[in-house]
């Protein structure tokens, strides 16, 4: 990259001819009359008004591309793209060649306007008259008069337009003073002093070259995108794909989302989309991914997306997993779809598919696999997933998330200290899900947890906190996952800060089948009653801890396992 100076008269050169063009992904122009205003005024006075960032040509466009509003659509050889500047040099375009239709822009004089010899830069200003349309003619009527301007001490900014023929502005400038020879000739001069000004200003610009890869320039763009409403990846994603094929990205989520309607209680459904759509064409699912997709390929891959997205909430659901807010990653769910939307999931096949992705969508819940370099380690997994489920070649050892060398699974001691769920902890909601895996019931009424009452579940600690403080645990020791079930908020309010015992005996006779119900009930979360009644909180966190282990040893060999 490199910074370069070109004129206004360069650049209007550039536009004219349409060797310089827009990225379609650009927004349309949004500048209003008062930006526009002090841009000119500015310009006039010599002051900076920023640079631009271009992207050199070369055999290929490699954008969807469109000319500034107003420019020729046709003309040479496209050579440059502007990356941005666009909203400067749209409106230093359209108000020089004044086809605003509802403003028309003026250089405004100071003092005594036939009788100043020597004028500062910084006394000019530039000012808008709103126009209007009635009964076929253009208003306020004296704009297009030179005599009423220049009486007002206002030279059309018109005029100061690089490309403007030199009779055009003598003529203005004989009309405007009567064909008075000395003030024309004054007036003549000082036009042409700020057309000197327009013509020879500089706007300087960030130069990459051809060669440079488009993601690279796209992060560029959007590092250097200052705008109160900046572009994101997924705005520039939606008008090259629209640009491409004439399909609306917005559309196409949209009718996912009322299709697969619980998809959007899992994910970010636009960079989730995004991310299956990189996968399946090998790409990674990041913002350079995202960059490079081919737009060509993307109505088979949509069809891909909706299949692999219907798949995915299914076997969620069926796993037990109830919403975003307990999912302890959510790196494997754009894998999974990718899968799905080319894999079986019928007879044997589908059904060796589904164990193969249960295997792998709890060892990414349970190891640290995706804890780090993301994007890379899902593409590395989606291509070893696909070898085997869709291509029939290899084994699981190629596929890295496999490798228990690497990605062990954590040692019932790490299994001990794991944080509370509700903290976004990985292993510490891993824990939680295996309890929902048994289909947990609430300990007081029997009522199930389920993806549509699970916001009114609250996570509860098995060993109340005032309890363990008051027989000398430290809170935050109160505060792990082994600790930690979901019930009703009014099953919570009832036990309080009870004493396990306590609380499990009012339970047990409250409740028709007695003991063993709660028994029953407590182990759909993976509880063991007597470790619970015999309160020894540490001995509680060991054992449960052991259970877990063997629970995620099960599940990470692709089981379909049960508290």
């Amino acid at each position: 990259m490199e910074a370069r100076n070109r004129s206004i008269k360069d650049w209007f050169t550039k536009i004219r001819t349409r060797q310089l063009v827009l990225p379609r992904f650009q927004r349309f122009e949004a500048w209003g009359p008062k930006e526009i205003s002090e841009l000119l005024t500015s310009i006039i006075r010599d002051l900076p008004v920023g640079s631009a960032l271009v992207l050199g040509v070369g055999d290929r466009v490699p954008f969807v591309y469109r000319p500034l509003t107003s420019a020729p659509e046709e003309g040479e050889s496209i050579n440059e793209l502007l990356l941005d500047g666009q909203q400067r040099l749209t409106a230093l375009w359209r108000s020089l060649k004044d086809n605003y239709q509802d403003k028309t822009y003026f250089v405004k004089v100071p003092g005594e306007y036939n009788s100043v010899d020597e004028i500062s830069k910084d006394e000019f200003q530039v000012i808008y008259v709103s126009r209007w349309i009635r009964n076929g003619k253009r208003y306020p009527m004296w704009v297009e008069n030179p005599r009423e301007c220049w009486k007002k001490g206002l030279i059309p900014v018109r005029l100061l337009d690089p490309e403007l023929r030199e009779s055009e502005y003598h003529e203005w400038a004989e009309k405007a003073t009567d064909g008075d020879a000395k003030k024309m000739l004054k007036l003549v001069s000082l036009i042409s002093k700020l057309r000197e000004q327009v013509a020879h200003y500089n706007l300087p610009y960030l130069y990459l070259p051809p060669e440079t890869p488009p993601e690279v320039a796209i992060e560029v763009f959007l590092k250097l995108n200052t705008n109160m409403a900046p572009l994101k990846p997924f705005d520039i994603v939606v008008a090259q794909l629209e640009g491409a094929t004439g399909e609306s990205l917005h559309e196409l989520i949209g009718s996912l989302k009322r299709e697969v309607p619980r998809i959007s209680e899992y994910v970010d459904v636009p960079t989730f989309v995004l991310s299956v759509v990189a996968l399946l064409q090998n790409k990674p699912p990041n913002q350079r991914g995202f960059f490079s997709i081919d737009f060509r390929r993307f109505e088979d891959d949509w069809r891909k997306v909706v299949r692999g997205t219907k798949l995915l909430v299914q076997f969620l659901e069926e796993e037990g997993i109830p919403d975003r807010q307990r999912l302890p990653t959510e790196s494997p769910l754009p894998v999974i779809a990718a899968i799905w939307g080319e894999a079986p999931d019928t007879g044997n096949e589908g059904g060796n598919v589904r164990i193969t992705l249960r295997k792998y969508l709890w060892r990414a819940f349970f190891t640290e696999r995706y804890d780090r370099a993301v994007p890379t380690a899902m593409l590395q997994d989606y291509r070893g997933l696909k070898a085997i489920l869709i291509n029939g070649e290899g084994d699981e050892s190629n596929i890295p998330i496999f490798n228990e060398n690497s990605y062990p699974l954590p040692p019932e001691e790490v299994i001990q200290t794991a944080r509370w769920p509700k903290y976004r902890d990985r292993l510490g909601r891993a824990i939680l899900l295996i309890s929902f895996r048994g289909g947990a019931e609430d300990i007081s009424d029997g009522s199930r947890i389920t993806p549509q009452n699970i916001k009114l579940r609250e996570y509860h600690h098995v060993y109340p906190v005032a309890w363990l403080r008051d027989n000398g645990i430290r809170e935050e020791d109160a505060y792990r996952a082994v600790n930690c079930i979901m019930i009703t908020w009014k099953t919570n309010r009832k036990i309080g800060a009870k004493p396990p015992l306590e609380y499990l005996t009012e339970i047990s006779d409250a409740i028709t089948l007695g003991e063993s119900e709660l028994r029953r009930r407590l182990m759909t979360h993976y509880v063991d009653y007597d470790l619970l009644a015999s309160e020894n909180y540490e001995k509680f966190i060991e054992q449960r801890a052991k259970k877990i282990a063997k629970a995620m040893e099960e599940l990470s060999k692709g089981k379909a396992w049960r508290p």
